[in-house]
């Protein structure tokens, strides 16, 4: 069952959707089963539903789901007139409904009022048509979605088939037995896909065979499966010697080690599972042909079965395929099933600029020059893709397809277009740690090679080469941080040694310990999407790994995230190999404290970044939120020539800019890691750490109660100040706490409400007898850690902020106010600062330098503002943004008692408070004029601009600069 406090994906909504026409139609019940099958919480049913204060907005007697969907149950034969009067509705526009639907249980008809699109179809048919309908649940990737609608029914079944069986065979679902249940889920899939694309040599085959001659009670089920998968196993010559029942001697001989005898099954008793006749003589001593490894099926699961068999499995698509049927055989991941799906265009950002563009202009280059398209091919046949974190294959089947696609036209212009291809399978190398994902992976790829063949050569050749499928295996089960790259994809001039740490693939190997390929030599491309685990997230076994690739390099690969650890690894392979690298990561490997501990390493090892993404969306087939951030970067080894940074737009438009180099910021500059400073490198106000309570919570209040007190003991309000937080800045709702001076903890002692809160920070602190500050502090209860308060006024800088927000939400305090360890905050500093602080380059500055917390935004004194370059401020420049400072103040004061919260939401700044985002516009032209004298086009530029001068000023600094005085401990201005 899906996490009910979690959106609906694409793959639950399918499911709920094909459930609901399967079921008898409920007039009365179609319209909120509808909605809730889009994931519509039970709450907002129970709204829509309710006659008193109801929800439902229509006007026609359906129901109306305000910005959602306006739809009716008519009288049967009235579906186009119905959809007609839901169009004319006042009430579907006034509630800026996107959808309108009318249904009479037979027929069903729907409308996109946005772009004018239609569904028209028998009602069991609309769970067809589940993609036109996403945009009902947030889904916005409908496009990919409908092209891969196919692959979505088919995990959702599937998905249901495995559960089913994990009921009905408990003792599979454990870890001993669950490599053998996916070794079965393969089995299946490969069925699925033959039956029905004529590599059976006859249509639905196996599911006809399993519905003929399995029992309806399921009984027999297992023995069915046994018997086609045994006779899958035995050669044509030996089936008869081997008793191979008649109605299974249809199927072909596949081999491949797909039907062979699994590592981990045991030998089948004689007369066990339907085979009653001696074992096929290629079976290893003790081993059975194939047969075994099927688990028992309830009557459920056998309807499951021929359920997912009666599907159109040449619609199959094994790049988007096998991303997201990977989590079906993983119990965590099988709650976020359909999260693993990773579009065809995202994955061709990794691949293009990493060799498919330059194929692809040498192709262009050769036009029809038969010698150079030769030339091409040859090349073509001797790459190598290798992806160390493989998955299920998608990165290599996108690959191997584009490649293909590229060797057809060179076919098809030198006149040989029924040439046998001369890419081999095992040029697509992998390295996965799931075993399942293994199998899948190289499932994926023999009928990605298979579908190519019918594509490009014809349905009649594809079949004649097809079977029996070839032992090799090119897939490495193991973890790829812990096995040497170079012994699966060797320096050119080598043969292959494949040393596993595991079990090999499908079972026709596993005596071997190593494993030929011969090389003939060419370049090798690593590419894919490694696991991403920030250094708070990640167990104890991926700290181990990261200790193993970086010991010894370098001390403090600690902060790193997990998948620095396979940019090491590709940078020490590049010293080994001709070829190029590019990655999909977080982007927080090229921000704040990560870019001096990663790059120099990199940059040593000879790698140079030759191209990059800059952030952009990683989509996936949930809602629209939960795509994460990414970014993708190109390596090769270190030479002349351009590197490229590519930037997205919001509209999916790319910019493309060459530079001589890009830093591991993903900047346009020279190289330059941006470290701490004690003291700001520009002319700028000192920036201090907030208050530390330091076990001293009792010093806290909330407002209602220091209201009370202070109205019972009116001596006790001058100890009471405002105390702002991160969160109490951005919501304007500050806390209450005691602040009292030395002179003044007699009086306050003598009032009981503050002795008794005074007394409970002692004991508190006389508890942490380990800790040398709060022994320091017991005997001064009345105390913060830290005593910093304004004379005048202070401007408070929350130490975390949304990175949806365009500006950093800093604001003005009086010096009544006390600021907590959760904020920063500059005393009683002239005001233009806060201009600085509230600009657009400055968020850019701390967006790149100082990381993040999970998304958001991190602040921090000594590396985001004490680093920020700021050229020197002239007097004038010093009152035009003191003046752009009061703006923004006074903007925001024109909306109270709106919190910046609201006024900073993206999506409420320009149409609720023009005000303020016209401030900010006046601010940021202010400031921007005094770097270059004008605004700048963009973020790249900004960036540019302010690394040119944070080189500058620090070097000028190192060249002059004089021993720094040492500072009382009793400031602390650091973080």
């Amino acid at each position: 069952m899906p996490d009910a406090s979690l959106p609906m994906n694409a793959v639950e909504i399918e499911e709920a959707v094909s459930q609901l026409a399967e079921a008898p139609f409920d007039p009365e019940e179609f319209p909120f089963a509808f909605l809730e099958a889009f994931g519509n919480k039970a709450t907002t049913i129970k709204k829509l539903r309710s006659t008193k204060g109801s929800s439902n907005h229509s006007d026609l007697g359906g129901v109306l789901q305000r910005n959602n969907i306006h739809l009716k149950v008519c009288p049967p034969g009235q579906v186009a007139d119905t959809l007609t009067a839901l169009r004319e509705s006042p009430a579907t526009s006034k509630h800026k409904a996107k959808f309108i639907l009318a249904t009479d249980g037979h027929e069903l008809q729907a409308e996109n009022l946005a772009d004018g699109e239609t569904v028209a179809c028998d009602y069991p048919d609309f769970a067809d048509h589940f993609g036109f309908f996403l945009p009902l649940a947030g889904i916005t990737t409908v496009k990919q979605i409908r092209e891969n609608a196919f692959d979505i029914k088919a995990t959702a079944r599937l998905n249901r088939l495995y559960t089913e069986l994990l009921k009905t065979n408990p003792d599979w679902d454990t870890a001993e037995r669950r490599e053998e249940m996916n070794h079965f889920m393969a089995r299946l899939i490969f069925c699925f896909f033959a039956e029905d694309t004529n590599i059976f040599h006859s249509d639905g085959l196996f599911t006809r065979t399993v519905a003929q001659m399995s029992a309806s009670d399921s009984s027999n089920t297992h023995e069915v499966l046994a018997e086609i998968f045994r006779a899958m196993a035995t050669p044509l010559p030996q089936r008869e010697s081997a008793a191979i029942r008649n109605w299974a001697n249809g199927f072909p001989y596949v081999n491949g080690g797909l039907f062979g005898p699994h590592p981990l099954t045991p030998s089948p008793i004689l007369g066990e599972g339907g085979q009653d006749a001696a074992v096929s003589p290629l079976s290893r001593p003790g081993r059975g042909a194939g047969g075994e490894g099927v688990p028992r099926f309830s009557k459920i699961a056998r309807s499951y079965l021929l359920h997912v068999g009666n599907l159109d499995w040449t619609k199959i698509n094994p790049d988007i395929f096998g991303s997201m049927i990977q989590a079906v055989a993983d119990e965590e991941e099988r709650g976020a099933l359909g999260m693993h799906y990773t579009s065809v265009p995202n994955i061709l950002k990794v691949l293009n600029p990493l060799f498919l563009d330059d194929l692809r202009e040498q192709l262009a280059a050769a036009d029809d020059n038969p010698r150079k398209l030769l030339n091409l091919r040859k090349r073509m046949a001797k790459i190598r893709v290798f992806d160390p974190a493989c998955g299920s294959g998608n990165f290599l089947v996108i690959a191997y397809k584009e490649m293909r696609a590229i060797e057809a036209e060179i076919n098809r212009r030198r006149g040989e277009p029924d040439l046998k291809t001369e890419i081999p399978l095992t040029n697509f190398r992998g390295i996965e740690i799931r075993h399942f994902s293994c199998e899948i992976a190289r499932l994926a790829l023999i009928i990605a090679e298979y579908q190519c063949d019918v594509l490009y050569r014809g349905q009649r050749l594809a079949l004649a080469e097809f079977l029996p499928l070839k032992a090799d295996n090119w897939i490495t089960c193991g973890n790829a941080l812990r096995l040497d790259w170079l012994s699966i994809c060797p320096p050119t001039g080598t043969g292959v040694k494949v040393r596993y740490e595991g079990l090999d693939l499908w079972g026709e190997t596993y005596d071997q310990v190593e494993m030929d390929f011969e090389n003939e030599g060419g370049e090798t491309y690593i590419c894919g999407n490694p696991p991403y685990q920030g250094y708070n997230k990640q167990n104890s076994n991926q700290k181990e790994d990261l200790e193993f690739t970086f010991k010894g390099r370098i001390k403090t690969w600690g902060n790193l995230d997990y998948v620095a650890a396979w940019f090491l690894k590709s940078a020490d392979f590049l010293r080994f190999i001709d070829g190029k690298v590019a990655f999909v990561s977080t982007n927080s490997i090229c921000q704040g404290g990560q870019v001096p501990i990663l790059w120099p390493l990199l940059k040593n090892l000879g790698a140079r970044i030759e191209f990059a993404y800059t952030s952009f969306k990683w989509s996936n087939l949930a809602s629209n939120n939960a795509g994460i951030t990414v970014i993708i970067v190109g390596l090769s080894k270190e030479a002349s020539g351009n590197s490229k940074i590519i930037e997205t737009s919001e509209n999916n438009n790319l910019s493309i800019r060459e530079a001589m180099n890009i830093n591991g910021y993903l900047i346009p500059a020279i190289d330059v890691y941006i470290r701490k400073q004690p003291d700001p490198i520009s002319n700028l106000s000192r920036m201090s750490f907030g208050n530390h309570l330091y076990y001293g919570s009792a010093l806290l209040l909330d407002w209602a109660t220091a209201r009370n007190f202070s109205m019972q003991t009116p001596g006790s309000k001058k100890f009471i100040r405002p105390i702002y937080g991160s969160t109490e800045i951005i919501n304007r709702r500050p806390r209450a706490c005691l602040w009292i001076e030395d002179s003044e903890v007699e009086e306050a002692m003598s009032i009981s409400w503050i002795k008794e809160r005074l007394m409970l920070v002692k004991e508190e602190r006389t508890k942490k007898t380990n800790d040398l500050t709060a022994q320091a502090l017991k005997d001064f209860p009345h105390r913060f850690r830290d005593r910093l308060s304004a004379q005048n006024h202070f401007i408070a800088v929350p130490q975390t902020t949304s990175e949806n927000r365009e500006y950093l939400p800093c604001d003005l305090k009086d010096k009544e106010a006390i600021v907590t360890f959760k904020c920063y905050a500059i005393y009683d500093a002239p005001l233009w600062n806060l201009a600085i602080l509230a600009s657009k380059i400055h968020l850019v500055w701390i967006a790149t330098v100082c990381g993040r917390m999970r998304t958001d935004f991190s602040y921090s004194n000594t590396l985001g503002w004490n680093t920020f370059p700021v050229p020197t401020l002239t007097t004038q420049n010093k009152t035009d943004l003191t003046r752009c400072a009061e703006e923004i103040l006074l903007a925001r004061e024109h909306y109270f008692p709106a919190t910046i919260a609201d006024m900073y939401d993206p999506d409420r700044m320009d149409s609720e408070f023009p005000l303020v985002r016209a401030a900010h516009e006046r601010n940021d032209e202010t400031l921007e004029r005094i770097y270059i004298g004008r605004r700048f086009k963009n973020d790249t530029e900004r960036l540019e601009k302010l690394f040119e001068l944070y080189t500058k000023m620090t070097s000028q600094q190192t060249s002059s600069k004089k021993p720094a005085q040492r500072k009382p401990k009793s400031a602390r201005h650091d973080h």
